[in-house]
């Protein structure tokens, strides 16, 4: 990783709530706001965003761990602020914690870890998994 990813980097995702994101299950809606599944692929682009930037040609980074807790809900319609930062890096991992906002309201909070692997490393534990 180059040495400009420190703490305290942080990163922003912003998208509007729409129907796809709403809980589902078996093609049923169950209610019409933001699903946890929906703020946890948002948390993981945050987090993505703080780390990408900052690695090196070799490098890959790959999610290993996210934890959610979904505060209350956003209704369909509304915007939501997903914000990132970086409390701790080594020389293979970064975690970020993540705070997303509707409006001046936190509806949810987490933590996401990201571990650092030279491509061809990846690209091996990778093929090893499809035999």
């Amino acid at each position: 990783m180059k040495p400009t990813l420190k703490v305290g980097n942080t990163a922003e995702v912003t998208a509007l709530v729409t129907e796809d994101m709403c809980p589902a299950f078996d093609g049923v809606v169950v209610h019409r706001v933001y699903s946890t599944w929906s703020m946890a692929h948002h948390m993981e682009l945050a987090a993505r965003k703080v780390l990408a930037p900052h690695l090196d040609e070799h490098e890959e980074g790959i999610g290993s761990h996210i934890s959610i807790d979904h505060l209350a809900p956003t209704p369909v319609g509304r915007t939501v602020r997903v914000v990132a930062e970086a409390v701790e890096i080594d020389d293979s991992t970064v975690v970020c914690e993540i705070c997303v906002y509707d409006g001046d309201r936190l509806v949810g909070r987490g933590r996401q870890i990201q571990r650092v692997l030279p491509k061809k490393k990846l690209q091996s534990l990778i093929q090893r998994s499809q035999r």
